[in-house]
């Protein structure tokens, strides 16, 4: 049974550094496939700049010709604060055989001690951190500890454990960021090569950034 990447955000809106990062997590990793999980009410951010609507729909079009992607609306559907604990005992439910890879940036996982319940992350799921240059893994304190403890290079511990490991895994740097497409499209710029020609036609229809 291929593990199910889980790869969640508020895609506000999706771009190429996201597309990127999990075409090579899925291809390197063998995932059996990459699941975006739009995130409906970010407990970190607040209000997002798009509706939920809005980017389900510009996350379906980037992904639409690619085998082994999919988006998934369990957060979209689900009230109250969009807590990742959450929805991977969803996805346990939902997957009871199949190991489940967590998919985070590394920024993401060195605030990973502020999140909800964070410290049962690794009972439901492997964690495993896109590595970028300029970053550095933690070699102390309690993520330094927990990386000691589950870390794994082997990609096939992924495989043969439902959960419980941590693997960093370096990903092509993609300067793109979600915040200046938003302020290029508000500047009105054209946002083209950094996204899909079909999450930039979404953006002209809804005027989500204008």
């Amino acid at each position: 049974m291929m593990p199910v990447g889980v790869f969640g955000g508020t895609f506000d809106p999706i771009h190429y550094g996201h597309l990127r990062t999990a075409f090579e997590m899925l291809q390197a990793l063998r995932f059996g496939e990459v699941r975006f999980i739009p995130c409906g009410d970010p407990p970190h951010r607040g209000t997002t700049y798009a509706d939920a609507a809005q980017r389900y729909r510009m996350v379906e079009a980037a992904i639409r010709e690619q085998e082994g992607f999919a988006v998934d609306d369990r957060e979209l559907r689900r009230g109250g604060p969009s807590y990742t604990i959450d929805t991977l005992f969803t996805l346990r439910e939902e997957f009871p055989e199949r190991p489940l890879g967590l998919i985070l940036g590394m920024d993401a996982f060195l605030g990973l001690h502020s999140w909800h319940r964070w410290d049962e992350l690794l009972d439901v799921a492997h964690i495993v951190v896109a590595h970028r240059p300029g970053w550095k893994a933690p070699d102390i304190g309690p993520l330094g500890d927990l990386i000691t403890e589950c870390g794994t290079h082997r990609v096939d511990d992924l495989h043969t454990t439902l959960s419980g490991r941590i693997h960093i895994h370096a990903v092509t740097q993609l300067e793109i960021s979600s915040t200046e497409i938003r302020d290029l499209v508000a500047a009105g710029r054209d946002p083209r090569f950094l996204m899909p020609d079909a999450v930039r036609d979404e953006i002209d229809k809804s005027s989500c950034y204008a």
